[in-house]
């Protein structure tokens, strides 16, 4: 804390850690200005000064010569002690103040303080209540970006599609100022209007985001089929716009979306399903065994983590009034509290329970709903790769007069790939993908049975605080030795004398460890 200036000086600031007026009335000789942190501010005794002052008279209500009250600066400040002891002295929580005669919630809303959010509506702050600049508090935190208290607003009850006095929802002014996934993504999660257009321009959210260029919001929306010909009251559309603005990234994706609307066409395996002629082909067993276990990897659900919208509300409320709604434990897509050893996969865009990876080649995430039968399909895919090797030597040695021991490596490939070209050029398609193929199930194999773990946790070990990360090891709390990793995993049974842990990793949240054994466990 510093003291500056002299009698009858009286400054204020209304950026980070301020000085409200009480203080130059406490100390008439001197006004104060602070350069530190709230949690240093709040050591050097500030609070009891500001009760003495209170206790002597002075009225909480009264507004300072730039009209802000002791509420206001508690409110910006995070300040929930104050708050409280203000309150309880007769603060009025909606009083009207500052330049933009905003309440002491759009102050705690604009500076992202959950906590003070949180308190002020227990006190029964209207965060409906709008500002000098039209604003509603949801309005605000779209803008600066505080998804939690976009989160917290709407479970208790703010309309997602609310329109400020200047006709702008929540999710424009997300498009149009923030260039980042949220709160764009937690608002498009709630079902929010996305072809909704602004009272005076007719912009859609589409519209906004291109005349900010924020690409990454751009991407969101059309990816939740935003309509690409929506037409403002110029009759422009984002396609127009992103032309003028000559953005050579916004203009291909736009065209993309715009060739694409009204297409869907299927997929090579959607195709193979349907067409009977086809899969009465494949009339070897493994070919069918690969198929099945393809169709389970593929359409399986891979634990995906599901929850009611009442539940959602819930959930959110719960975590923002006990202090832990934070991204790291609750995914502002999906609105639920992420179980251990779970991730929000950005492609499939929800959440899956003990995620390992997405699978572009199965078009599925791999989680715990479906990795057995992925690890069956890479086995037998292996099998039957390694068959078609076995094909190819035995066509060779019957079909081709050479001998690899008599003629030599170099002259056995040239006689091999003229005598088949076709079949020579399958025997190296099958190399490759046994390569692959081979690499992948090795790595899969030594994740589950010698480390524990999944794919996506030995990428991300070190974000994991139940992890123990050294330069040259991973030590997972899930790793309970190789034989017992591989019976969990597959779920091994044997006469009641191999029975696996079942874990429901869909509602795990938590671990706690078996301190009477150094290699026990009890989950949670």
């Amino acid at each position: 804390v510093q003291l500056v200036g002299g009698p009858g000086e009286d400054r204020g600031h209304a950026g980070g850690i301020i000085s409200p007026g009480c203080f130059s009335v406490f100390t008439p000789m001197f006004t104060w200005r602070f350069n530190t942190s709230v949690p240093l501010f709040l050591r050097y005794g500030i609070f009891e000064r500001c009760r003495e002052l209170v206790e002597a008279g002075f009225d909480v209500r009264q507004p300072d010569k730039e009209n802000v009250t002791l509420l206001h600066w508690a409110a910006i400040n995070n300040r929930i002690d104050l708050v409280k002891y203000y309150i309880s002295k007769g603060g009025v929580v909606d009083q009207l103040g500052g330049d933009l005669n905003s309440t002491p919630l759009h102050w705690a809303t604009r500076q992202g303080h959950l906590s003070m959010v949180v308190q002020l509506m227990k006190y029964g702050a209207d965060p409906s209540l709008i500002d000098g600049e039209g604003c509603s508090c949801v309005h605000l935190a779209a803008q600066f970006g505080h998804t939690s208290i976009v989160a917290y607003l709407i479970a208790k009850g703010q309309d997602v599609d609310m329109m400020d006095q200047n006709g702008m929802t929540p999710l424009m002014w997300a498009a149009y100022r923030t260039h980042s996934v949220d709160p764009t993504r937690l608002l498009l999660t709630f079902n929010v209007s996305v072809n909704l257009g602004d009272k005076y321009h007719k912009n859609t959210a589409l519209h906004w985001a291109v005349l900010a260029g924020n690409t990454t919001v751009i991407s969101l929306l059309l990816d939740a089929n935003a309509n690409v010909d929506a037409q403002n009251i110029k009759g422009e559309t984002p396609l127009d716009l992103a032309k003028q603005r000559k953005n050579v990234w916004m203009i291909n994706h736009l065209q993309e979306a715009w060739q694409a609307k009204g297409h869907d066409s299927p997929s090579y395996l959607k195709r193979l399903k349907m067409d009977k002629v086809n899969i009465q082909t494949h009339t070897h067993t493994l070919k069918y065994i690969i198929i099945i276990r393809l169709e389970k990897s593929w359409k399986s659900d891979p634990g995906i983590i599901k929850a009611s919208e009442e539940q959602k509300k819930k959930t959110i409320v719960e975590l923002a009034e006990t202090g832990s709604l934070d991204l790291s434990i609750f995914c502002s897509t999906c609105l639920i509290r992420k179980p251990i050893r779970s991730k929000h996969c950005a492609v499939c865009n929800r959440c899956i329970a003990k995620f390992d990876h997405h699978c572009p080649w199965v078009g599925n995430c791999v989680g715990s709903g479906n990795h057995r039968y992925f690890m069956g399909y890479l086995f037998f895919l292996l099998c039957m790769i390694c068959w078609m090797i076995y094909g190819c030597i035995c066509y060779w040695r019957i079909h081709c007069a050479t001998s690899y021991a008599k003629d030599g490596f170099w002259l056995y490939l040239t006689q091999i790939a003229s005598c088949s070209p076709w079949m020579f050029w399958m025997f190296l398609n099958s190399i490759f993908h046994f390569m692959w193929v081979a690499v992948l199930i090795m790595c899969q194999l030594y994740q589950i049975a010698a480390l524990g773990i999944t794919t996506n946790e030995r990428m991300n070990a070190r974000r994991y605080k139940h992890f123990k990360v050294t330069a040259t090891s991973i030590e997972s709390p899930f790793n309970h030795g190789c034989i017992r990793n591989l019976i969990d995993f597959f779920e091994i049974r044997c006469c009641g004398l191999i029975r696996p842990v079942a874990v429901d990793w869909t509602t795990q949240y938590t671990i706690e460890y078996d301190q009477t054994s150094g290699s026990g466990y009890q989950l949670v």
